[in-house]
């Protein structure tokens, strides 16, 4: 399937161009044997860059086929480790640009969907929509913009979707880089005429960041799930004999079975850990005051965010 599959990209790439009937020959191929490979990725990416027009046919083809081959093309599913993550940031960035929004909107779903992502992939989002909101220039960006510097309803979008992404810093929370980047982009462009959706992304990212709480164990880090996945795995794995085992043992043994097998421990206590979060640390506020105070004033957003903090929404 790979050969036919990597004869069919480079044939569409050709005329720089790639039709209805291209792309249903692509997903037949693709999904011939049920997996998108390494090659077949890569060969994707190729006739990406050598379009000049995609469809939106081939855009979802694309996302789909991408997400699938990173989160689901190595064991375990659903996880992304470091190597992939270094693997598609190449991909992506191998000119020094990202071509298409079709490529950012990739990794933005596949930071979504899965369980759990590197660091530098959320990061590598974030900087490239930091860059093209100070630069104007970018997949983010449609026709003339009023100026370079203001952020876009597009650019709102991925910032929100990255920000409280599942596969992040942890589900829904706002790591302190996220709550930087947010203030940076804030300070750029703080008399630009930036979309209406800008103001409460700002105060809901940075207030998530100082008020927000991650449980320890949130996420299952590509390693434990590897062991977890081979151990289920490993048929040589029997309850029954372990029960068998254990009623050989001591007595002693059999009656710590109460204690192992008994009564459940409680479970985190949520409105603890969410009474403990909604308390601002002393270190938290010196940073808030350090980024307030980074332009010598208090402006109407950063004034808004004292009042959401302060209000314990």
């Amino acid at each position: 399937m790979t050969t036919h599959f990597i004869d069919l990209a480079q044939r569409a790439a050709e005329d720089g161009r790639v039709s209805s009937e291209e792309v249903l020959a692509l997903r037949r191929q693709g999904w011939g044997d049920g997996a998108i490979h390494r090659d077949e990725a890569e060969a994707l990416f190729a006739l990406n860059n050598a379009l000049d027009d995609r469809s939106e046919e081939f855009a979802d083809f694309f996302v789909e086929a991408i997400g699938e081959y990173v989160l689901n093309g190595n064991p375990p599913r659903l996880q992304c480790s470091d190597e992939e993550a270094s693997w598609l940031i190449a991909q992506v960035d191998h000119d020094g640009v990202v071509e298409s929004l079709v490529e950012l909107e990739t990794i933005v779903r596949i930071i979504e969907r899965a369980e759990n992502t590197p660091v530098q992939l959320k990061n590598y989002v974030l900087r490239q929509v930091e860059r093209e909101v100070l630069s104007g220039v970018g997949p983010t960006r449609c026709g003339g913009s009023l100026s370079a510097t203001h952020i876009t309803s597009a650019e709102c979008r991925i910032l929100r979707r990255v920000i409280f992404a599942s596969g992040g810093h942890g589900p829904a929370a706002v790591s302190r880089y996220d709550a930087e980047a947010l203030f940076r982009l804030k300070d750029e462009t703080l008399a630009e005429e930036n979309a209406p959706e800008w103001d409460e992304l700002f105060i809901d990212g940075v207030s998530n960041y100082l008020k927000g709480f991650t449980l320890q164990n949130a996420q299952v880090s590509h390693e434990r799930k590897l062991e977890l996945e081979a151990f289920i795995a490993d048929n040589k794995a029997n309850v029954g004999r372990f029960m068998a085992r254990m009623a050989k043992q001591a007595p002693q043994v059999a009656n710590s079975m109460g204690v192992v097998f008994g009564k459940k421990k409680s479970g985190p206590d949520y409105a603890a850990l969410e009474a403990a979060g909604n308390e601002v640390t002393d270190n938290e506020q010196a940073w808030l005051e350090a980024m307030i105070d980074a332009d010598g004033e208090v402006d109407e957003l950063e004034s808004r965010l004292i009042a959401r903090i302060a209000a314990g929404d």
